[in-house]
Formats: C-alpha cells, sequence, structure tokens
C-alpha cells in the first residue's frame, strides 16, 4: 500500500510555508521518496499528478531525472491529460546529451500523424524544444506535412519547429524551400512571422537557399511580396492587436527589413527596395521606442543593399538623430553603426561630428567609448587639429580604463595627419604630459626619430621638454624623451633665446641638478635612469663648465643592482679614465636612423599609389585620403630608380640548343615563410609562390593564427606597395581569428612586379582583442630576395 502524499496545490503551500531551508528540503526529500515508491508500484491513474508534483520540484533546483522514464510513459498513454503532463515533463527533464530523449522519437511520430490539433501542437511544441539533430532528421518529413495544413494553430507551430530544425540540421533546407513562397500568402499573423522568420533562417544557413528565393524575383514572389506586406503594414496596419505605441506591428516589419537586407546584399533586387525603404525611413514614428527599433533596421538594410546615395544619407542622418535621444541605449547602437559606416559613407557621418564629440563626455563609459572610437575614425587632414583638441581636452578628464585608446589613437592621428612638424611635436608632448604611462611603448622611439629629423626645431624641443621635465618627473616616457633632447641637444638649450618660444635663461648646474633628480627618483623606471645617465654623459662634452660632477654621479651607479645600469656606469667611467682623449668623438650626436615608416613630402605622396581590396567598397575622397596618407610608403618615385635586370643566359638552355635535345629549366627552390607580426598571441605569416609561367607575378598568402584564449574579431588586413606594382588583394577567408590556435584566417595578395624592382609592402592591420580595438602599421622591409629577383 502507498503512503498518501500530497497533492500538488498542498505541496507548493507546505514549501512556500517553510521558513528555512532546511524545513524546505524536508519537506521535497519526504515528497520525492512518496513520488519515487508512487512510480516503483506503477500507478497509471495518479502518474501524471506525481510527475506534475515532481517538475514543480525540478523548477526549484532539486534533482529529478528519476523522472525521465516516466515521461516516455505519459507520452505513450493514450489519455491527454497524461500526454500534456509527459511532453511538459519530456520539454524539461529530457535534453540531447542523454540518450533517453530518442526513445521518444516514435511516439512523437505517430502523435504528429493522429490529426488530432491539441496532441499534434504538443509534439510540436516538444520537438521544437528539445529535438536532436537525429529527431529532426527523422521526423522532417512529418513537420514538412503539417505546414500545408488546414488548421492555423497546427501550421503555426509546424513554422516554428522548421526554423529550430533548419537550426540544427541545414542540410533539411530542401525539404522545407516549396512551402515557404505559399506560406507569404497567408494573413493570419503568426504563421506569417514564423514563415518569414523561417525564410530567413534558410537564407543565412544556405547559400542554395539564398539563391533560390533571389531567383523568385522574376517571377514576382518573394521580394516583390515582402515589399508589398510591408507598404500595406505602412499604410492600413495589420490588425490593431498587433499595434504597439501607435507603430504597426512592429515585430513583423522588423523582420521582414532583416529578410530584405539578406536578399538585397550585393544583387539586384535591391532596386525594387528603394522606394519602400525611403517611405519607412520618413513615415516611421520615433517619439516611441518601437519605432525607433523599425528605423534602426531600416538603416542597416539600406546600408547593406544596393541603395542609392541619397537613401544612405538618410540613413546616416536617421543615425544622427539618435545620438540627440535621451536613452542611453539608442545612443550607444547610434554610436555603433555610425562606426561601422565611417568606411563606407565617411563625408555623411563626417556632418554629425560634433554631436560625436558631445558624446565624449557622457559619463557612461560604454558611451565615451564608442564615441571615442567613431571621433578617431572620424580624424583627417582637414580636421585634425579641431578633433586633436577635442581628443586631448577628453584625454585630461577621461576613465583610466580609457587613456591608454585615447592616448594612442591621438598618436596615431597626428602621425597620419600632421600638418606641420612643431605642431606634430606638441601634440605629442602633450599626450605624454597628460597620460604619458598609457602610451605605446614605440612613442618614445617615435618621438626622438622625430625630433632628430627636424633640425630647425631642435632648440625648440629641448627648451619645451626641460621645462616640462622640470614640472613633472612622474610621467616616465616624457622623463625619457627630455633626457635624451637634453642629452643630444643640451649645448643649445644653454645658448640664447629661441624665436619659437619665450626666453628661457637655464644655468648647467640647473640642467644637472634636474637629472640627478630624476636618477634619485623612485618613480624612475631603470630604462629611465639609463637615458639619464647617458645625457649627463653626453653633457659633459657640451657643457662649458668641469665635468667632474657628472664623473662623480657617473661613478655611484658603478655598484648599481641593476645590471644594465651597472654596465652603462662601469664603462662610462673607462672612457673617463683611459679615453677621455677619444670622449668628445664616442659621445657625438647621434646620427638620424632611418625609421620603417618615413614621412614623405607632397611629391613623393602624389606619386605613390595605394591598390584597394576588390572586397571592400569604394570608398569616398575623403577616406581615399586617409588611405593615402596611411600607407605612403617611400621617399620618392619608386619605379625611377628600378632597372630591370638582364636574364643570365643559361648554360643547360645552350647545351640544350647546341645538342638539339629538348631541356626543362629546373623548378625554382621553395621560398621561406616569414612571420611580420606578432602581439598577444596574433600571429601573421606570409608565404610566397612564383608561378613558373608568369615570373613576374608573386602570389602571396597573408595567415593569422591565434594562440590567447580570446577570439580575434573585425579582423581587416590591408596592403599597399609603390607605384611601380600593381596590388590585388582577394577577399579573405572570414573576418574572426579563433581563439587557442583555431581554424587560421587566410588572404591572398598579387602582387605583378614587370620591372623586377625590389619589392617594398606596408601593411595596416585592424582588429577587436579582448573587447579593445587595435590599429597597427608597419612596413615589411626584409622581404625574401626570391620575391622579386
Amino acid at each position: 500500500m502507498v503512503t498518501p502524499s500530497l497533492k500538488l496545490q498542498d505541496l507548493i503551500e507546505e514549501i512556500r510555508g517553510a521558513k528555512t531551508q532546511a524545513q524546505e528540503r524536508e519537506v521535497i526529500q519526504k515528497e520525492c521518496a512518496h513520488i519515487r515508491a508512487s512510480f516503483r508500484h506503477g500507478d497509471p491513474l495518479y502518474r501524471h499528478r506525481q510527475l506534475a508534483k515532481l517538475l514543480y520540484v525540478h523548477m526549484l533546483g532539486y534533482p529529478a531525472h528519476f523522472g525521465q522514464m516516466e515521461c516516455l510513459k505519459l507520452i505513450g498513454s493514450p489519455r491527454f491529460t497524461d500526454k500534456r503532463v509527459g511532453y511538459l515533463g519530456a520539454m524539461l527533464l529530457l535534453d540531447e546529451r542523454q540518450d533517453a530523449h530518442l526513445l521518444i522519437t516514435n511516439s512523437i511520430k505517430n502523435d504528429l500523424n493522429q490529426g488530432i490539433q491539441a496532441v499534434q501542437g504538443l509534439a510540436l511544441c516538444t520537438l521544437s524544444a528539445m529535438g536532436s539533430a537525429e529527431m529532426c532528421r527523422d521526423l522532417a518529413t512529418e513537420v514538412e506535412k503539417l505546414l500545408l495544413q488546414p488548421s492555423p494553430y497546427v501550421r503555426k507551430k509546424a513554422v516554428l519547429t522548421a526554423v529550430h530544425m533548419i537550426r540544427k540540421v541545414p542540410e533539411l533546407s530542401n525539404i522545407f524551400l516549396p512551402p515557404c513562397v505559399h506560406l507569404l500568402h497567408e494573413r493570419h499573423h503568426g504563421i506569417l512571422l514564423g514563415t518569414i522568420t523561417l525564410i530567413t533562417e534558410l537564407c543565412e544557413r544556405s547559400p542554395a537557399a539564398l539563391k533560390h528565393f533571389r531567383k523568385a524575383v522574376s517571377s514576382l514572389q518573394v521580394v516583390p511580396q515582402l515589399v508589398q506586406i510591408l507598404q500595406t503594414l505602412l499604410m492600413t496596419g495589420y490588425s490593431p492587436e498587433h499595434s504597439i505605441s501607435g507603430v504597426s506591428d512592429p515585430f513583423l516589419q522588423v523582420q521582414i527589413l532583416r529578410l530584405l537586407r539578406i536578399l538585397g546584399r550585393n544583387h539586384e533586387s535591391s532596386e525594387i527596395m528603394n522606394d519602400l525603404l525611403a517611405q519607412v525611413a520618413t513615415n516611421t514614428d520615433t517619439s516611441r521606442n518601437a519605432g525607433n527599433a523599425v528605423l534602426f533596421e531600416t538603416v542597416h538594410t539600406i546600408m547593406d543593399i544596393r541603395s542609392a546615395a541619397g537613401l544612405r544619407v538618410l540613413a546616416v542622418n536617421i543615425l544622427g538623430r539618435f545620438l540627440l535621444n535621451s536613452d542611453k541605449n539608442i545612443r550607444y547602437v547610434a554610436l555603433t553603426s555610425l562606426l561601422r559606416l565611417v568606411q563606407s559613407d565617411h563625408s555623411a557621418v563626417q556632418r554629425h561630428r560634433p554631436t560625436v564629440v558631445e558624446c565624449l563626455r557622457e559619463p557612461d563609459v560604454s558611451l565615451s567609448r564608442r564615441a571615442l572610437e567613431l571621433s578617431l575614425a572620424l580624424v583627417n587632414s582637414s580636421n585634425v587639429r579641431a578633433m586633436t583638441h577635442e581628443l586631448q581636452g577628453f584625454l585630461e578628464s577621461c576613465p583610466a580604463d580609457l587613456r591608454a585608446d585615447c592616448a594612442s589613437g591621438i598618436l596615431l592621428a597626428a602621425e597620419r595627419f600632421a600638418p606641420t612638424r612643431r605642431w606634430h611635436i606638441d601634440t605629442i608632448l602633450r599626450v605624454l604630459t597628460t597620460a604619458g604611462t598609457h602610451v605605446r611603448d614605440d612613442a618614445v622611439a617615435n618621438l626622438t626619430q622625430l625630433i632628430g629629423g627636424a633640425q630647425e626645431l631642435h632648440a625648440y624641443s629641448v627648451r619645451r621638454l626641460y621645462s616640462a621635465l622640470a614640472e613633472d618627473i612622474s610621467q616616465q616616457p616624457l622623463v625619457q624623451v627630455a633626457a635624451w633632447c637634453i642629452g643630444e641637444f643640451g649645448d643649445l638649450l644653454l645658448e640664447g633665446s629661441c624665436e619659437e618660444m619665450e626666453p628661457l635663461q637655464v644655468e648647467e648646474e640647473e640642467v644637472l641638478a634636474l637629472l640627478e633628480r630624476v636618477l634619485q627618483s623612485h618613480m624612475s623606471l631603470p630604462a629611465t635612469r639609463g637615458y639619464a645617465l647617458t645625457a649627463l654623459m653626453k653633457l659633459s662634452t657640451r657643457l662649458r663648465g668641469d665635468s667632474n660632477r657628472i664623473r662623480q654621479v657617473v661613478s655611484i651607479y658603478g655598484s648599481c643592482l641593476d645590471l644594465e645600469l651597472q654596465q652603462r656606469a662601469v664603462e662610462y667611467n673607462t672612457i673617463f679614465r683611459k679615453y677621455d682623449h677619444m670622449r668628445a668623438a664616442v659621445l657625438e650626436k647621434m646620427p638620424l636612423a632611418e625609421r620603417g615608416d618615413p614621412r614623405v613630402d607632397e611629391e613623393a605622396k602624389e606619386s605613390e599609389e595605394v591598390q584597394p581590396s576588390e572586397a571592400t567598397p569604394v570608398p569616398t575622397e575623403p577616406q581615399a585620403s586617409q588611405l593615402l596618407d596611411l600607407l605612403d610608403l617611400l621617399d620618392g618615385p619608386c619605379g625611377a630608380a628600378q632597372h630591370p635586370l638582364a636574364p643570365d643566359p643559361s648554360p643547360g638552355s645552350a647545351l640544350g640548343h647546341l645538342l638539339d635535345l629538348p631541356w626543362a629549366p629546373p623548378p625554382p627552390a621553395p621560398i621561406p615563410n616569414l612571420k611580420v607580426f606578432e602581439r598577444e598571441g596574433l600571429q601573421l605569416n606570409l608565404s610566397f609562390v612564383r608561378p613558373p609561367e608568369t615570373p613576374a607575378v608573386l602570389l602571396i598568402t597573408v595567415t593569422a593564427t591565434n594562440t590567447s584564449r580570446g577570439d580575434v574579431t573585425h579582423f581587416i588586413c590591408q596592403a599597399a606597395v609603390p607605384k611601380s606594382f600593381q596590388l590585388q588583394l582577394q577577399a579573405p577567408s572570414g573576418d574572426t581569428v579563433p581563439a587557442q590556435g583555431g581554424l587560421p584566417m587566410t588572404q591572398l595578395l598579387q602582387i605583378h612586379n614587370p620591372n623586377k624592382a625590389t619589392l617594398r609592402l606596408k601593411l595596416r592591420l585592424t582588429y577587436n582583442h579582448f573587447g579593445q580595438s587595435v590599429q597597427e602599421i608597419f612596413e615589411v622591409n626584409n622581404l625574401p630576395t626570391e620575391t622579386w629577383q
């Protein structure tokens, strides 16, 4: 005899009445014991009630796996009350990881063929909730038959089940293609919405399905039907009960716009959509969030299809209005969308630059980060002064986690678009003074290179740096640059006034005391002390006074614990003691080192030519000028100094002609691969192939691998070559480099070198890694000689 147990309602009341967690566990354990005993005795009358109580216990987080087989028994029962609880239990207790779920496949198949709408609905709901790939393959034919059933209730659930099947098994798309066009003519809202979702999934997961629906354009079926449905929604509305805040059925409008975006991407069907999209963009109410959602999808559709230029400007203006919205979420999606469009519609986005700059002052960090990324993308040669001024103001007050991105962005913009060298130096100095500890590692080398190459600004630079160093010695990059500059041009610091700034009277003792202060400061890094020690040593030949003070300071660090600093001090002491007659020659000014990315004059810039990727849309004029400034390579024309090499006579060929024998040249030796970039696990390798039949053509395969723990997303690789070359970039294999050594991303570069000139290649990488946007620009000068000879 089974002990009487609680009813479901009584069990709920008793669990809710428990005052402690221990009391709750006691009630549940006691009731689970009754449920187990009932299952063992096989009571068919109250089995569904026991399972209902077990499902409630499962929803509270307690184990209920012992009820899985009871679900199968209830599903196989002829009673509807048993089936209802059994299917509910299957959806909650079973999933793909358990083999028991395959046991209900036959029961679901029988229920789908019964003809009872309620039972068919239960079976379809269960299949769409927990159906595995094996179940979907076995039951796809039954679901396809139900798509054409007369009952709207069953058809709606069958459409949603088909969506789940396509997501699980994309190979089943051919089964569901024929009914889709017919279902687009349905008036039932649920069926229509589900059908559009089904077609969207088919197009996204099956290229054959996308081609099928695009072909239907010629017979006026799919795209015109979608356009007609959307026009009806705009003019008359679908039904009052589906309107939200005065917007007619926004959910259906959004789904139609997403499907139109997929069908019209790079296809002539875009022409049919232009008038409709303009109508949606101008007639949708923006005072409610539902209208904003429709407009947001409209903007994305306009930008993804072949839309007219005026329509694209209208879409950018809509995003500009979003920036003025009081809702932070709307402003965020507007900034994100504009950031995607800035490359293709740069001039249209530039009109909203003041609004974007205002968003930098947002207290929300996510908004200010997006505004910073967009502001940096909007910088060009015409607005670099104004934008840099705004960004420097933001740098002074921005959160600490944004300072590195802001400082690096300003330095990159100044390097690309600086109108004068003095402005460039002033900009970098202000960034180093404001956020010196957050700048990139190469900022010190770039600034020293820039100052060293501007001979007319040596006196100005050394005075500016000395003044900045006297005010603050905590910013290590600034201290390093200042120490280097004082060591190189200390004699100019002590001379008369500089024409470009106010007179500054500096004594030798003050300069030496400042460098000693840097050496003794606890904030100075070992590298900074090395800069200061070297500066003192160089000042021993540039100052007119006695160098004994410098010798004493240098000798002190001969016993320093830091090995690098100790070695420098010992070597400098040796120069003082043994080679003092050579000290002036040894400590002369450093010659200007060659940079991998020299700044060239305007004539040289005009002589360079950048070949854009064929896979990317044609940029507007401001973007083209940005790309030329970004990827200019060399000093002077490239092709003028290059001469074609005369082919060497082949002994083998001569012998073949002499003996009148057929002769084939030996196959060329393989060209070694080259690693050109590595940062935080992301590595870029180049492999080379020169086809024997076309020796003037070089095929370069760019392979990106990622060994870090985070995926590299939105990866874009752009390349440039001198004017005497011809470059063609093929579309990459993807824009994501998977983490932890996943499938690498590849891209093919084809370079035509008819003159066999020395090959020089410039690469620009942009990507997102660990939530941060990264941009790297570098030149590859060490290409193997086999690639061009």
